[in-house]
């Protein structure tokens, strides 16, 4: 089942996720991907002086996180990005953003309580 909108992901898929988004290889692919739409193995590896063995390895670490899947067109694959799972790193990260603004405001509060107090 996928995460709705107002749910918030598992921190163990979340984990997998930002593993395979840790890479810079793999993050240039998300972009390359988010720009340009679905693209095969030839495209992704245009201007690059990574190998097609080294992209694909790539890709099936992120297919494995839920980042990308891949369709068949005639002997190519075809990769384009899962937007969800995109989605989800969003949502995680807004969701640690506001805890950290929380803890801040608390603190904040805390240090003024604590020199209204002098």
């Amino acid at each position: 089942m996928r995460n709705s909108s107002n749910v918030m992901p598992e921190p163990k898929g979340s984990a997998h996720l930002f593993a395979a988004l840790g890479d810079e290889t793999r993050l240039r692919l998300v972009s390359r991907l988010s720009d340009d739409g679905p693209l095969s193995i030839t495209r992704l590896t245009q201007g690059s002086n990574i190998t097609r063995q080294a992209i694909t390895k790539h890709l099936r670490v992120m297919e494995g996180a839920g980042l990308v899947r891949s369709t068949r067109d005639g002997r190519e694959c075809v990769w384009q990005l899962d937007q969800r799972r995109l989605e989800d790193a969003r949502r995680y990260l807004d969701m640690i953003s506001k805890q950290w603004d929380d803890a801040l405001l608390r603190l904040r509060e805390f240090v003024e309580q604590r020199q209204g107090e002098r």
